[in-house]
């Protein structure tokens, strides 16, 4: 099958399939280095479902790329980190949430690329400006948490919860209720009581997570970040 041929029928599949048979779909039809292209593409779709199910479809294809060979993983991680500089001249829709998404599956690109995440957050590192980036990096950095093990989601504690403080005053809505999620996902005690501010906050947005779309407010993630064991709570 011809690249765009290739491009239409991987979108088709996210947008027509049930969730889990669009992913065992994809794996069976191509090897995982050929569906990164259709992927990559399909990040920047204006379709949610598109969109979102790309990115659990491209954790699913570099986990498989990095058992074949590891280096070729490495360099689409740095394809992303390229998507979300200046000097790339785009946007990079889509290049945080695949990038922690890939993190997610793969302990090993985590443990040498979450800190890059978490440079993304940083006004002294490589901080992205756009709400609608921010937006996917806090989605990325509760997701990349909530599947790590001890040792690395301590690692982010450490490293992610010093900077977390001000996306939960964010203007924007998705944004500062992803930040709650996250907080919680690391048990940030210091946010406390900026969780306590938004437990009244009845702006709603769809979270995804692993194909489902959720409707949440963002007060009902603060108050789920402030429950017992917020930090491994489940919608």
């Amino acid at each position: 099958m011809r690249l765009r041929a290739l491009n239409k029928h991987v979108a088709a599949v996210l947008r027509e399939l049930p969730f889990s048979e669009a992913m065992a779909r994809l794996q069976a039809e191509e090897p995982p280095k050929r569906l990164l292209k259709p992927l990559f593409s399909c990040l920047c779709s204006v379709e949610e479902r598109v969109k979102w199910f790309a990115v659990s479809a491209m954790g699913r294809a570099v986990t498989a790329l990095a058992a074949e060979e590891r280096e070729d993983a490495r360099v689409v991680m740095r394809r992303f980190m390229w998507m979300l500089n200046d000097e790339s001249g785009g946007i990079g829709w889509g290049a945080p949430e695949a990038m922690a998404e890939v993190m997610a599956c793969e302990p090993g690109l985590a443990s040498e690329y979450g800190h890059i995440l978490v440079a993304f957050m940083r006004e002294d590192g490589f901080f992205l400006e756009l709400e609608p980036l921010q937006r996917g990096l806090m989605w990325g950095l509760g997701r990349m948490a909530a599947a790590s093990g001890d040792n690395l989601r301590l690692l982010l504690k450490h490293e992610a919860d010093n900077y977390i403080l001000p996306y939960l005053g964010s203007a924007d809505a998705v944004v500062r209720g992803l930040a709650a999620r996250a907080a919680g996902i690391f048990g940030r005690p210091a946010a406390q009581d900026n969780l306590r501010a938004l437990r009244n906050d009845r702006a709603e947005f769809t979270l995804y997570d692993n194909g489902r779309f959720l409707p949440v407010t963002v007060g009902l993630l603060a108050a789920q970040a402030l429950s017992p064991g917020g930090e491994n709570c489940e919608l």
